[in-house]
């Protein structure tokens, strides 16, 4: 997967959008206004920031070395994902699919009905 894969997977989850709150160099990606991804544009390498549980952090940085916690975040359960061959990208959509689904359940009872009325 490439920036522009990543990028449109994300935008075809329900109710996300995109901005550059940072500067021009990180795509910022949320739903309902809460952040589920990261997208630095001035890396080398392909990689995306994702939220995840910590149980879930630690095994897949077992499994996987392209799993790193993010030096860019101060707020824990942050991890920055390397995308490169070794990831297929059903994969990289699951763990995008859980950022995602992590951030949703974290919403109040009015953004999720906001939210399921899109």
């Amino acid at each position: 997967m490439n920036y522009e894969d990543l990028r449109e997977y994300c935008l075809n989850l329900k109710g996300v959008t995109e901005s550059f709150p940072f500067d021009e160099f990180s795509l910022v990606l949320k739903v309902q206004g809460k952040m589920f991804a990261l997208i630095p544009l001035d890396n080398p390498e392909t990689q995306i920031a994702l939220k995840c549980d910590p149980e879930r952090a630690l095994q897949l940085r077992d499994e996987f070395n392209a799993i790193t916690p993010a030096h860019h975040f101060n707020k824990k359960h942050w991890n920055s994902v390397r995308v490169d061959p070794t990831i297929s990208v059903d994969f990289m959509q699951e763990l995008i699919r859980h950022s995602y689904d992590l951030v949703v359940s974290g919403l109040t009872k009015k953004l999720k009905e906001e939210l399921d009325n899109l």
